[in-house]
């Protein structure tokens, strides 16, 4: 069993995420894919047909040699594309919520002492913080969202100066450990949601004491180091497709059909089905990096590292 409510160093926050999935990892992925493994197929199957029919009108608009065929395209097909995009946003919502929250329902529940998580107990966490969910989504998506924009975009910015790449780097982990600590800490304690966006801020930066190390670099590190690794891991994914498009345009016979639109056929479609099952590998390889802040948030939380040690000691004296 694993200790979550406890101090680590860079190298451990590396080597217990692993630790983490190596222990619950079945489990975790067999509910996982239970709750989440239909609404992954519908969006991932949205973004194939979605964009494929896009590409296919890109490709296919000058065909007729209509110049105005793009747009006669999208006005002729308005109420679809509406309807579609709703949907879309929709099920993306519910996949964001979904995709943010499992971690830290599961997790919770794993810190606690449970081992055998059932889909039903995800489900119910889900069911009875319904209102904490409504206030997180409007927190985050009318305050943090926007915050977060304008400090990456400031970023972006000022790569056109060398020094906005290093801010990206220094950035982007900084944000998305705050916005996950901000989900972790809303949801483990009795918190408002503005007490837990500041606890999230001051956590990167000092413990709750205020006598100890800071942790912003071990925590900016373990989060930079794991999101290197699944960005690396989904963009050679996200290669294979194109290799394998741009090899099929220079060996496939020339035909007029096939230059105007290189997308039809059997090599668009397993085009877009690797390029969906790319994205299925991302939406997977995410929780290693949820788990992983997860550790960081349960290091920050030293108000109950000795409760833990000393529950466990009690637990210790009873069973001998």
């Amino acid at each position: 069993m694993m200790q979550f409510y406890k101090k680590r160093d860079f190298g451990t926050f590396i080597s217990d995420t692993f630790a983490f999935f190596k222990l619950y990892g079945k489990n975790y992925f067999k509910n996982y894919i239970l709750i989440n493994g239909l609404l992954l197929i519908l969006m991932v199957t949205i973004f194939i047909f979605g964009y494929k029919e896009l590409f296919t009108q890109i490709l296919g608009s000058n065909l007729s040699g209509q110049s105005t065929y793009f747009e006669t395209y999208f006005e002729d097909n308005l109420g679809m594309l509406i309807a579609v995009g709703s949907l879309t946003f929709l099920l993306f919502l519910i996949l964001m919520i979904v995709n943010y929250l499992y971690p830290v329902f599961y997790m919770k529940r794993v810190a606690r002492g449970e081992t055998k998580i059932r889909t039903d107990d995800i489900l119910n966490d889900f069911k009875n913080n319904a209102g904490r969910i409504g206030v997180l989504c409007l927190g985050m998506i009318f305050i943090v969202t926007p915050l977060s924009i304008i400090v990456l975009g400031i970023s972006y910015a000022l790569i056109l100066v060398f020094i906005g790449i290093l801010l990206i780097l220094i950035v982007y982990p900084t944000v998305f450990n705050v916005t996950t600590f901000l989900m972790f800490d809303f949801f483990n304690t009795e918190r408002g949601f503005f007490e837990s966006l500041s606890y999230s801020m001051r956590a990167q930066f000092s413990y709750p004491n205020g006598r100890e190390k800071s942790p912003y670099w071990k925590y900016w590190g373990a989060t930079l180091i794991i999101f290197v690794l699944i960005y690396v891991i989904t963009t050679i994914f996200t290669f294979i497709p194109m290799i394998f498009f741009y090899s099929s345009l220079l060996t496939a016979p020339s035909s007029a059909s096939y230059e105007a639109n290189p997308f039809t056929g059997t090599v668009g479609i397993i085009f877009f089905v690797i390029y969906g099952i790319s994205m299925l590998l991302s939406f997977f390889l995410f929780n290693i990096l949820y788990v992983n802040i997860g550790l960081l948030y349960y290091d920050s939380r030293t108000d109950l590292h000795q409760k833990v040690e000393l529950a466990e000691i009690d637990t210790i004296g009873i069973n001998e």
